[in-house]
């Protein structure tokens, strides 16, 4: 493996021979380069389908309320229909073996002024858990608890980007802001894997919102999480149940989609394994497709290469060389040429995802694709092992002719 003098022919034989080097090389990093662009698209898909969802809880269901589009019992098309807390009391109670996390949600758009700055953010009246549905990550202070509904705090936790608005590099805790003409305290500052519209959100607490700005018991939304343990199919049937029994109790009709549904992060979990199941199993057929391709590129151009050097064989065993050797540096200079040029079509595939980046995210919807290297280095041991096999075997076949016989090969 490290006789000097083998190297050394090695790499004359590849020189004099540089257009079959060129060809062998060539066939293994388009091979390489092809796999790595294949599954870092795969990839890609994956990400944009995961990033999609990546805000909420991966166990959060959510359930909406607007007008209804069809008459129900007696009921006119067009009512609007409005979640209370009995509401959200009533599935609390009725599920609270299949529910981890649970919150109401009001929606506002508050004006929120700190000295000379001031601008309008979406304010959400929340309960504690919504901390963990949204994902909410905090950087400094706290989130809202259970003291502050029970007390109807008026206290805010801020956005990154609402801090950076309003106070830049000052601190924010512990400072007052208005909010639509009330003072509030600055109890936290959060940061959200959602992106800006998401850290320049704020959250206050559900009873201080029902008591200051409509003095009722009016939700929103109803956001739940729930049970981990529940398999896929269980909380899909659970979103389901809890969208029939709240159509009985709110008199909606069963296929009225506007008046109310549920949106149930176990149907998008499922709805992404299932396209990157089915992306996974076609590009392993592509790419198998294409490794295939180039191992059989490798072993004609190798057949190939060893009939040609039959003669130089034969010559070879007339001065004494044995068949080993013969078989050695053959299997020596394909396993190089395989794996210089299968690093390179890894390198290059590498490189060109790099570009991609998320430039194919808008219209193509390929997010950050990109490939593990075991996955492709071992793609290149492969190729590297299906060109040790396509030199050894014409090589052995070859170096075992007589050397009369290989002298006389045309």
């Amino acid at each position: 493996m490290f006789d000097l003098d083998r190297w050394r022919e090695i790499f004359q034989s590849i020189n004099k021979n540089r257009l079959r080097s060129v060809m062998s090389g060539f066939t293994v990093a388009f091979a390489i380069l092809l796999f790595t662009l294949l599954f870092g698209i795969s990839n890609g898909l994956g990400n944009f389908f995961k990033g999609a969802f990546a805000d909420d809880a991966q166990n959060s269901m959510f359930v909406r309320v607007w007008k209804t589009s069809k008459p129900f019992k007696g009921l006119q098309t067009g009512r609007r229909v409005q979640l209370k807390n009995k509401d959200y009391n009533y599935i609390a109670d009725e599920y609270e073996d299949k529910i981890q996390y649970k919150s109401s949600r009001i929606y506002k758009n508050f004006s929120i002024k700190y000295k000379n700055e001031a601008s309008t953010y979406s304010v959400m009246a929340v309960n504690p858990d919504h901390q963990f549905l949204e994902k909410t990550i905090i950087d400094d202070g706290r989130y809202l608890n259970e003291r502050d509904l029970k007390e109807k705090s008026k206290v805010i936790v801020i956005g990154r980007l609402i801090k950076k608005d309003l106070f830049g590099e000052r601190p924010a805790l512990e400072r007052r802001v208005n909010v639509n003409g009330s003072s509030f305290l600055v109890i936290g500052v959060f940061s959200d894997d959602g992106g800006d519209n998401e850290e320049r959100k704020a959250f206050i607490p559900l009873t201080t919102s029902q008591g200051m700005y409509g003095n009722n018991d009016y939700i929103s939304q109803i956001a739940l999480g729930y049970n981990p343990k529940l398999s896929t199919d269980d909380a899909i049937a659970f979103g389901n149940k809890i969208e029939r029994d709240l159509r009985k109790k709110l008199s909606i009709h069963p296929d009225d989609q506007s008046a109310l549904s549920v949106r149930n992060m176990a149907e998008a979990n499922q709805f992404v394994n299932t396209v990157s199941l089915a992306l996974l199993f076609i590009i392993i057929f592509i790419g198998s497709g294409t490794l295939v391709a180039g191992i059989i590129g490798i072993s004609n151009i190798m057949i190939f290469v060893i009939k040609e050097r039959t003669k130089e064989f034969g010559i070879r065993k007339a001065l004494g060389a044995k068949p080993s050797s013969i078989v050695g540096m053959v299997v020596q200079e394909s396993v190089l040429i395989t794996t210089i040029a299968g690093y390179a079509g890894l390198s290059l595939g590498t490189y060109i995802l790099s570009l991609i980046g998320n430039s194919l995210e808008e219209k193509y919807f390929i997010k950050d694709p990109s490939v593990s290297s075991e996955l492709v280095i071992g793609a290149t041991v492969v190729l590297i092992i299906s060109g040790l096999i396509a030199g050894y075997v014409p090589a052995k076949r070859a170096a075992n002719i007589k050397p009369i016989e290989a002298l006389r090969a045309d």
